[in-house]
């Protein structure tokens, strides 16, 4: 899944029309992963089921060793121009949505099913929908309540 995308990727730097797209289609067709040419994709990028369900912007950035699980939505918000950018060393679970102009930090965790609509600080873990910090959770707790 990976090849195919960076072959169609390296086509389209070369400025030929057709068969860059054509990869992406057969990408989508087989592995059921929506992953455009135009993704600027990090190195040592994994997709958990070869990509299975996940759909990616072609706007978006992806840094290098992130782990993106099956059935992600990295994708734009009505009426906002932005899309998200993923830093290096992120985890995304499985069902994750990130949505609209979002920043998530190097090593952060987002974790599975969780709705990402604000920026992501580099190391934190966020859950949820919509995802907050589990750090400032443990914070808001009230007392005689251990978490």
């Amino acid at each position: 899944m990976l090849q195919i995308y960076r072959l169609s990727a390296l086509l389209r730097r070369y400025g030929i029309p057709l068969l860059p797209r054509f990869l992406y289609l057969i990408n989508r067709i087989l592995f059921s992963v929506v992953l455009p040419p135009t993704v600027k994709l990090g190195r040592n990028v994994t997709f958990a089921y070869q990509g299975l369900a996940t759909v990616v912007h072609a706007r978006a950035v992806i840094g290098s060793n992130c782990y993106i699980g099956p059935n992600v939505i990295i994708g734009g918000r009505s009426g906002q121009h932005a899309v998200p950018e993923i830093g290096d060393d992120v985890f995304i679970g499985a069902g994750a949505r990130i949505l609209g102009p979002v920043k998530i930090g190097k090593g952060a965790t987002v974790g599975a099913a969780s709705l990402v609509l604000e920026d992501v600080i580099a190391g934190s873990t966020v859950v949820g929908a919509p995802a907050r910090s589990i750090e400032n959770a443990r914070k808001e707790a009230p007392s005689g309540v251990s978490s």
